[in-house]
C-alpha cells in the first residue's frame, strides 16, 4: 500500500501546484469558440496568460473581470455581467466559460444564481451559452480546475434526459495529462475500430499548433457546443483519469450513459485494458495497425529494459500524470525512487512507490538525491542541475523546449516514444558522466549491456 504523506510545510518554497482556474481556462479553451473569463484581479489572469503562452506557443485568448480592492467588497456581479456583455460584442464567442479565484470565493459570491437574472436582463444573449465553473485557488491545483470545468459544462449544457443512443458514438473525457497530440492519438485508435468519438475537452483541434487563415479571437477550435449537447447519445463514456471521474458521474446521473475509468492509457497493460474495451464496445477485432504498434511497443520495452532496470527515478507531477509515468517505470524494471504531488488525489494511493509526497519541488529536491532522473516541468531545470541528474520535462508547464503540446505518450504508439525519450536520456547522461572521468561512451554502453546480459 502506498503511503501518502501530507505536507506539514507553511509554504510551498518552489511550488508544484498551478492554480485551479488555470486549468479551468484551458478545458473551456478545449472547446471551440469559446473564451475563458477569470472572475478575479487582473494578476491573476495575467499569470495563468504567460504560463500557457509559453507552454504552448500559442496565442491564448483569456479575458477578466478585473476586479479591484472596492468591487471585491461590494460585490463583482456587476463586472462579471459588463465583462460578458462587452466580449459578446466584441469577441462574438459560442461560448464564455467563467472562472471563479480565490479572491471572489472567499467573498462567496454566488454567481450561478446571478448568471440566471443576468440571462434574464439580456435576452440578446440567446445564442451565447455561459458556463460557470467554481475553480479557487484553495480547491486543488490544475487537475481540480480542470475536471470542475468539464463537469460544469455537462452539468450546463447535456440535457437531463434519457433518449435513443448511438451505438457507434462513444464519449471520451479526456484529463488534463493529455497533450493535443494524446486527445488525437486516441481519437485515431477509436476511430479505426469504426466508432466515432466525442472528446471533451478536446486540444487536439485547438491547442495543436496549426495557424488559422485569418484571426480568431476566441479558441481556434475543439468540441463544438452542439456536440456536448449529443454526450448523452453516446453508447458509453470512457472518462480518463481519476479527475475526471465526477464529470463522468455527472454525465450519468443526467442522461444514463455508463463510464469506464482508465486511470491511463500508457503502458502495454493499460493499452491493452483501452483496446479491449473498445473491441467490447465495437465488437469488432483490432485492426491488423493497432496489432503491429503493439507488437512494435513489446519489442521496444525489451530493447529498453536493460537501460531502466535497477533505476531510481525522481517524479514531480499532477497526480494522475505521475501515476501513468510510474506505472510504466516500474513495468520497465526501475523504482520511482522519489514522487510528490501537488495535492492530494485517490490515483496516488495507486502509484507504484513506496511513498508519495504531497509538496513542492523543494520537497522533490530533498528526496531524490541518489536517483538517476528527474521527471518534472520545467521549473525544476535548477533543482536537476544542483543535483547533477538529467531532467526529463514533462507536464505543466514545459517552456524550455519546444514541442512538447506535440508529445505522444498514450496507447502503444506513444508508450514506445516515450520509452525511448526516456532511454536516450538515461544514455546520454551515463555517457556525459563516464567521458568526464576519461571513458569512453561507446565502452560503457557495451559493459552496461554485457552487466545486464550476465544478470539476466
Amino acid at each position: 500500500m502506498t503511503e501518502v504523506v501530507p505536507s506539514t510545510k507553511a509554504c510551498a518554497v518552489n511550488p508544484l501546484k498551478v492554480s485551479p482556474a488555470l486549468g479551468g481556462a484551458m478545458a473551456f479553451l478545449g472547446v471551440d469558440g469559446s473564451l475563458p473569463l477569470f472572475h478575479g484581479s487582473q494578476g491573476c489572469t495575467a499569470f495563468a496568460l504567460v504560463l500557457m503562452v509559453r507552454h504552448f506557443h500559442e496565442a491564448i485568448p483569456l479575458q477578466t473581470t478585473a476586479m479591484s480592492e472596492l468591487t471585491t467588497i461590494l460585490g463583482g456581479a456587476d463586472n462579471v455581467e459588463a465583462a460578458i456583455g462587452n466580449i459578446r460584442e466584441r469577441n462574438q464567442p459560442k461560448l464564455i466559460g467563467i472562472l471563479s479565484t480565490a479572491l471572489t470565493e472567499t467573498r462567496g459570491e454566488d454567481i450561478g444564481a446571478e448568471l440566471k437574472a443576468m440571462r434574464e436582463r439580456h435576452p440578446e444573449w440567446h445564442d451565447l451559452d455561459l458556463v460557470y465553473a467554481s475553480t479557487p485557488d484553495y480547491g486543488g491545483s490544475l487537475e481540480e480546475g480542470w475536471g470542475a470545468s468539464v463537469k460544469a459544462m455537462i452539468e450546463t449544457l447535456v440535457p437531463e434526459e434519457r433518449g435513443p443512443r448511438t451505438l457507434r458514438q462513444v464519449n471520451v473525457l479526456a484529463g488534463s495529462h493529455l497533450t493535443p497530440a494524446d486527445a488525437e492519438e486516441i481519437r485515431e485508435i477509436i476511430e479505426s475500430f469504426g466508432l466515432s468519438p466525442l472528446i471533451l475537452p478536446d486540444l487536439a483541434g485547438s491547442l495543436d499548433g496549426h495557424v488559422p487563415d485569418h484571426h480568431i479571437p476566441t479558441s481556434l477550435g475543439g468540441t463544438p457546443p452542439a456536440a456536448i449537447r449529443e454526450l448523452g447519445r453516446s453508447a458509453v463514456t470512457f472518462a480518463m483519469g481519476e479527475h475526471m471521474r465526477p464529470a463522468a458521474e455527472a454525465l450519468t446521473r443526467r442522461t444514463g450513459v455508463p463510464f469506464r475509468l482508465f486511470d491511463h492509457v500508457t503502458g502495454l497493460a493499460a493499452s491493452d485494458a483501452f483496446i479491449a474495451a473498445l473491441m467490447e464496445v465495437s465488437g469488432t477485432p483490432a485492426p491488423e495497425r493497432v496489432k503491429r504498434e503493439r507488437s512494435r511497443l513489446i519489442d521496444a520495452m525489451l530493447d529498453g529494459h536493460f537501460f531502466f532496470e535497477g533505476k531510481h527515478i525522481a517524479i514531480a507531477a499532477e497526480s494522475d500524470l505521475l501515476l501513468a509515468v510510474a506505472a510504466l517505470l516500474a513495468a520497465m524494471g526501475a523504482h520511482v525512487g522519489a514522487a510528490v504531488i501537488p495535492c492530494p488525489s485517490p490515483a496516488a494511493a495507486r502509484v507504484p512507490a513506496a511513498r508519495v509526497l504531497v509538496g513542492d519541488l523543494g520537497d522533490l529536491e530533498k528526496a531524490a538525491h541518489g536517483c538517476d532522473l528527474v521527471i518534472a516541468n520545467s521549473h525544476a531545470r535548477e533543482l536537476a542541475e544542483r543535483l547533477g541528474l538529467p531532467l526529463f520535462r514533462l507536464g505543466f508547464p514545459v517552456f524550455d523546449r519546444l514541442g512538447g503540446p506535440q508529445r505522444v505518450s498514450v496507447g502503444y504508439r506513444g508508450t514506445r516514444c516515450l520509452i525511448f525519450d526516456l532511454a536516450n536520456l538515461l544514455l546520454d547522461h551515463a555517457a556525459g558522466a563516464h567521458a568526464a572521468v576519461g571513458g569512453n561512451a561507446h565502452e560503457l554502453l557495451e559493459e552496461e549491456h554485457h552487466a545486464q546480459a550476465q544478470a539476466g
